[in-house]
């Protein structure tokens, strides 16, 4: 891995010596003077009000937390998770975004059972930004892990729970020509009469996604399999009618 600037010159990660509640402190701080009160309040409106937000713009808080990795560092461990539950029971959502932040910088060096501890975070995100973003780091992991693939897919397509539905069947959005289209397709048909609109928008996404890597087989299962929810139908055709 190259140098950063949170790795010393010999590569090693510079480990913080804050305690990560003494981190998360600090950083609330910068986020809170840095916040505009009024951005806050059209953030909170555009999520429903289901969070407090310090009115950061993400160029801004991803800035600040660039600044602060590399002053203080990051963890490693148990430290790194302790840290990140820290940021996702925060009031503000830009902490949800800073637990996730660090995870991203450190996902290549976790160990398999870290997928555990990513299935937590899916379920306390609840929400499709941070669930949407840990799907993308659980994409990471699965390539790391390929073995976690299967076992974890349909266990949480076959949950109660949306949001790991919806993992279930986007988590391999960026995997193009390493796409497993047996698996991608088998999870959409899974919960093919879900009424849930991020079940139904996350299934379009995928197969939109997934047709510009190989549009005539997401042709062929749309068309093969008419009982598709319309918004899954509309949205998985989406990048296939426009190039024609």
């Amino acid at each position: 891995m190259a140098n950063s600037e949170w790795q010393t010159a010999n590569g090693n990660l510079i480990l913080p010596s804050l305690s990560p509640h003494d981190y998360v402190a600090l950083i609330r701080r910068r986020f809170s003077e840095a916040g505009d009160p009024v951005r806050a309040e059209g953030q909170m409106r555009y999520m429903r009000n289901k969070y407090a937000y310090y009115g950061l713009k993400a160029p801004e808080w991803v800035a600040i937390l660039k600044e602060v990795f590399a002053q203080y560092g990051m963890y490693e461990g148990k430290d790194l998770q302790t840290f990140a539950k820290q940021c996702f029971n925060a009031e503000y959502h830009e902490m949800f975004y800073t637990g996730l932040q660090m995870i991203e910088k450190r996902i290549k060096t976790q160990r398999k059972d870290f997928i555990d501890f990513l299935e937590k975070a899916i379920i306390t995100g609840g929400w499709w930004d941070t669930v949407d973003w840990i799907s993308k780091l659980v994409g990471i992991h699965f390539k790391r892990f390929p073995e976690l693939q299967y076992t974890y897919a349909h266990k949480w397509i076959s949950s109660d729970n949306i949001w790991l539905q919806r993992v279930a069947i986007i988590h391999q959005l960026l995997y193009k020509e390493k796409t497993d289209q047996k698996l991608l397709f088998e999870m959409i048909l899974r919960r093919k009469e879900s009424k849930e609109f991020f079940v139904q928008k996350g299934a379009g996404w995928a197969l939109r996604q997934y047709s510009k890597t190989n549009a005539r087989a997401v042709k062929n299962f749309i068309a093969k399999h008419p009982e598709l929810q319309p918004l899954t139908r509309r949205e998985g055709m989406k990048w296939v009618m426009k190039k024609g």
